[in-house]
């Protein structure tokens, strides 16, 4: 069920310098049931050339509160990343379809406990975070591969590590493996991808065909969050269409998150 609520802002962290990270409480003190992987329509404020709301992945649900990471690139989301402690904003949720997580289940046997690699490249980290959370508390081992161009860029690290193995690319060597994410996935002797259940992905369109491609050539079952155009966030608009074998489809409704064998991906 999709929600129309208002969010009280408990707090606003800068990640780096177009970064934020807001906490949010439900103003009505119900949290609708979200998935990692879904996203939120959020209407900003008194922004002039804004007057659709923007899609946001859900960073993370916890203690009552909903995180949104918030990359400041326009003047919608200047807005809603300059807004203080005690504001409101105007949220449309849980939408989409989210990670296959359900699948996952708590195990007795520690041998047993499936392995699951989630890889995301800039900002497309950011629903990782719930993902790795949710999978660790049913009993999976999460790895990390978190891709940036610089140091600065790979956010909420120290978080990421509290929950599982964290790998890391940079583009410039600045931190981890120099390169891309794919520098490490072509490495076995640093990951071997045979051994996970499944890889999620998120991030720049380029770096999840990469992925994808990896995980097909080793038979690893793959889901991708894409980060098409949105503007309804309903499925009314047809402007986040994604071509698959079932034809076009919304990315914000039948998406974002997409097993790789339903698109049309020449991998």
């Amino acid at each position: 069920m999709k929600y129309i609520k208002d969010f009280a802002i408990v707090s606003n962290e800068r990640l780096d310098d177009r970064n934020v990270l807001l906490k949010l409480r439900p103003v009505d003190g119900q949290m609708p049931d979200t998935k990692p992987g879904q996203f939120v329509q959020v209407q900003a404020p008194a922004a002039q050339d804004t007057f659709l709301r923007l899609p946001i992945s859900i960073n993370n649900v916890e203690d009552g509160l909903l995180w949104l990471m918030v990359q400041m690139i326009g003047e919608g989301t200047r807005a809603i990343g300059q807004m203080k402690e005690g504001q409101s904003l105007n949220l449309v949720l849980p939408l989409g379809n989210g990670f296959s997580i359900d699948e996952f289940w708590n195990t007795d046997s520690r041998s047993m406990r499936p392995q699951v690699l989630l890889v995301g490249g800039g900002v497309g980290i950011a629903p990782l975070l719930y993902a790795g959370r949710v999978l660790k508390s049913r009993g999976v081992e999460p790895t990390f591969l978190l891709g940036a161009r610089t140091a600065s860029g790979v956010l909420e690290r120290s978080l990421f590590e509290q929950i599982g193995r964290v790998l890391i690319t940079t583009e410039d060597g600045s931190l981890g493996t120099r390169g891309f994410v794919t520098q490490i996935l072509s490495d076995s002797q640093i990951v071997e991808l045979s051994s996970f259940s499944k890889i999620m992905v998120c991030g720049p369109k380029p770096m999840m065909i990469a992925v994808a491609r990896c995980a097909k050539q080793n038979g690893v079952d793959c889901e991708v969050s894409l980060e098409n155009m949105m503007a309804c966030g309903l499925g009314a608009c047809l402007c986040c269409v994604e071509k698959t074998i079932n034809g076009n489809l919304c990315v914000c409704t039948d998406g974002p998150v997409f097993n790789i064998n339903q698109l049309t991906w020449q991998i």
